[in-house]
């Protein structure tokens, strides 16, 4: 028996890194799982990966930027699943730059746009949904470059310290119509993000010396107690808790997993 026995969630960004991570554990907790992406192949090869293991799996194309991409995502999955009991706000961006001097108004563009208007986007829209059932969970993946500042990054940052401040808002609009809204914040996850992030901090896009990781590699020797980087199942495993019953009462709070990188 797992923990999310008959339940539906519905995982944006969910045909690879994280929110793939995410869907496998929702699975495996009984779940069954609408991936929706704006990348149908990944979507469609996660699917097929949750299929294989007897676990219902939806494919829905949805932009998070668009009202309209959104209400059609929503209605596809529910339409093919049932219903929706748990959405899952994981699609994120972290722009086309980094660095003070580098960063360009359409990198913060693309991170409001994504991260905190996609966020925002799809929890109205299944709002109507969750009132209809009764109640439902939503779980925002945020990050722990939300919890403070940081050099070279203030867009991303910016974005990810909002989505934290909308899960409180939202938190406490939804709170009487049973609705609970959590957030996890990750830490350093070796993904094709962060794989992004290597070649532009590096200023090498070079594949041999992406995949070296040494930026990556260093920050976690340098800043990590435990000594080891995240994985998305790690992720997955705190979303699976935020939309357990054993999280009933669990309203507003923002989840670090980064092995203490962020101790608050």
């Amino acid at each position: 028996m797992g923990s999310l026995d008959g339940k539906v969630a519905m995982v944006t960004g969910g045909g690879r890194g994280i929110g793939r991570g995410i869907s496998l554990v929702l699975a495996g907790e009984g779940a069954s799982v609408a991936i929706a992406d704006i990348d149908l192949a990944n979507a469609q090869t996660t699917a097929a990966e949750l299929r294989s293991l007897g676990v219902r799996a939806a494919v829905v194309e949805c932009d998070v930027t668009s009202e309209d991409s959104a209400a059609g995502a929503v209605a596809r999955a529910i339409a093919e699943l049932g219903g929706i009991d748990i959405l899952v706000n994981n699609a994120g961006v972290v722009g086309q730059h980094v660095g003070g001097a580098q960063i360009e108004l359409s990198d913060w563009d693309m991170c409001y746009e994504v991260n905190l208007r996609g966020t925002w986007i799809m929890s109205r829209t299944v709002v109507a949904h969750y009132r209809e059932r009764g109640g439902g969970k939503i779980v925002n993946i945020a990050s722990i470059a939300g919890r403070g500042g940081g050099a070279g990054m203030a867009h991303y940052n910016a974005s990810k310290a909002a989505v934290i401040n909308l899960t409180q808002s939202l938190a406490m609009d939804l709170g009487p119509a049973n609705v609970n809204v959590n957030a996890v914040c990750p830490g350093l996850l070796w993904t094709d993000m962060w794989r992004s992030l290597e070649a532009m901090l590096g200023r090498d896009e070079t594949p041999e010396v992406v995949e070296r990781r040494q930026i990556f590699d260093r920050y976690i020797a340098t800043n990590c107690p435990l000594r080891r980087e995240q994985t998305p199942e790690d992720i997955g495993h705190a979303v699976a808790f935020f939309a357990s019953e054993a999280a009933r009462n669990i309203t507003g709070q923002s989840l670090n997993v980064d092995g203490g990188i962020k101790m608050n």
